[in-house]
């Protein structure tokens, strides 16, 4: 169960080769509609890292949109997601939305067994980079991201700020 992690055991060592960008897009539609549909183990935990399903409002469209992504928890057991996509060179589409308050003031957070509200917070200076350090020590994958490309990978921290009942 996703509650259980230990924020101190999120060790994955990749054994599985990174996916283009366009693969990714297609994976992530196939996963976010598994994800809609089934609390199962099995779709929750790929790769061996718990993913959350974030919902977040188009800053054009209005629009929601939604992305599964792979969390990763800090000292305080919060929800880290990586705005990776594995090393583009421009930010995903879900993290530009989202760096939008006017239009995400709060973002939806789907957990295994629950959802929530989240006053997302982007990681910036110490924090962003003890935060960075952790995480790559657990999966370092994330470096080579790094690598690909010349902006700094965002952070972003998603605290729960209101439960949503189901």
């Amino acid at each position: 169960m996703e509650s259980d992690i230990n924020p101190t055991d999120q060790h994955v060592d990749q054994v599985w080769d990174t996916p283009s960008h366009s693969e990714i897009v297609e994976l992530t539609k196939a996963h976010v509609e598994a994800m809609e549909m089934t609390n199962d183990d099995v779709v929750w935990v790929q790769a061996g890292m718990h993913h959350v399903l974030l919902t977040t409002i188009g800053r054009k469209t209005g629009k929601e949109h939604k992305v599964a992504l792979p969390t990763w928890k800090n000292q305080d057991g919060d929800r880290i997601v990586v705005a990776s996509f594995a090393g583009a060179t421009a930010n995903p589409s879900w993290f530009i939305n989202l760096k939008d308050k006017q239009a995400n003031p709060k973002v939806k957070v789907q957990i295994q067994n629950g959802k929530y509200w989240s006053d997302a917070q982007i990681l910036d200076s110490d924090e962003r980079d003890e935060t960075w350090q952790r995480l790559c020590a657990d999966r370092a994958w994330y470096k080579t991201y790094q690598g690909k490309t010349d902006r700094v990978i965002p952070l972003v921290k998603l605290p729960v700020t209101e439960q949503i009942e189901s």
